[in-house]
């Protein structure tokens, strides 16, 4: 029996070579999927996204967030995005590059955001995912922790916590732990 579709396929490919081009890599539906979330970014005018592999490879990039309220204004935090071939089925890891002073990011950058876990669904995307981070930084959440000091500190004296967030994205000690300064 002819696999038709083998011989179409190859048919096509000696046609586009003929052409002096390369063979086309077809995108997987997640490339697809994301490739239509990106076009259709509305994001803030705080957040910023880059491609430092090159806009070829649109499954790792980088979001910039300067929250422009709340403890945070005046930082400026990297995050990268690894988006997974079986997107949407499955959220991208998200890492907080920047080290922060955060009761929902611990200090190795992990994010507690319930989108990127357990609430996760396909009709979700980049856009959602950026406007949660950003709301991290809006409304930090004490009631559930990846960075437990943080959170104690934010949930017993407010002020406290702001002294220490100030001190730590100018670059300095909170406790025995060095931030590098992350003000712009």
């Amino acid at each position: 029996m002819i696999k038709l579709f083998k011989v179409k396929e190859k048919q096509r490919e000696i046609a586009e070579n003929a052409n002096g081009k390369p063979p086309v890599k077809k995108k997987t539906a997640g490339e697809l999927r994301l490739h239509k979330d990106i076009s259709e970014l509305n994001l803030p005018k705080t957040c910023t996204i880059s491609f430092p592999n090159g806009k070829d490879d649109l499954m790792n990039f980088e979001v910039t967030i300067r929250p422009d309220e709340g403890y945070y204004v005046g930082g400026s935090f990297l995050y990268s995005f690894q988006v997974p071939s079986v997107y949407p089925h499955e959220a991208p890891k998200v890492k907080c590059k920047t080290k922060v002073y955060h009761p929902n990011i611990d200090l190795e950058g992990n994010v507690c955001l319930n989108i990127l876990r357990e609430d996760w669904k396909p009709v979700l995307n980049i856009n959602t995912i950026i406007y949660g981070l950003f709301h991290l930084f809006t409304q930090p959440n004490y009631e559930d922790p990846l960075n437990h000091d943080a959170a104690a500190v934010l949930r017993d004296n407010p002020k406290l916590f702001e002294t220490n967030v100030r001190r730590a994205m100018a670059g300095g000690y909170v406790g025995q732990t060095f931030f590098a300064r992350c003000m712009h």
